[in-house]
């Protein structure tokens, strides 16, 4: 595995925790307790707490991006675990270094971690959204 894809892994399995104690959890003491069972495999530590803390920054902003790409499925009807993978997919694609994760790549790792973590039809629901999403921004940038 990848160290920035174990760094998403750890992030995505700290947001997962934060979300499912409805937010009222410390972000960063989970990721703290998290980054501590992987030890000496996290070589991005900074990566893992950047792209959490800012997903949690942002969250009600990514939440409505979310809910505008997909009106279909309520946020709160989305799986915990897709709805933090697209959080952190959004968050990458809209806030993240372009040139440090490029687009396609923070697509790419969201469906991933969607498989990994999601059910069977997880990576095709993210992919469908961040593409969604990707597209509107491409559009904008002209």
């Amino acid at each position: 595995m990848s160290s920035r894809h174990l760094a998403r892994s750890i992030a995505l399995q700290s947001l997962y925790e934060w979300d499912f104690a409805e937010k009222k959890k410390e972000i960063g003491g989970i990721i703290g307790k998290n980054i501590e069972e992987f030890n000496d495999d996290v070589k991005d530590k900074d990566f893992v707490y950047d792209l959490a803390q800012g997903v949690v920054s942002n969250a009600k902003e990514l939440d409505k991006i979310i809910s505008e790409a997909a009106p279909e499925w309520p946020l709160e009807k989305i799986t915990t675990i897709d709805r933090n993978v697209l959080r952190m997919g959004l968050y990458e694609l809209i806030y993240g270094n372009k040139e440090e994760v490029p687009p396609k790549v923070a697509i790419n790792e969201s469906i991933e971690l969607a498989k990994q973590f999601g059910g069977s039809s997880s990576g095709r629901f993210v992919n469908g959204v961040l593409g969604t999403v990707y597209k509107e921004i491409e559009k904008e940038i002209g």
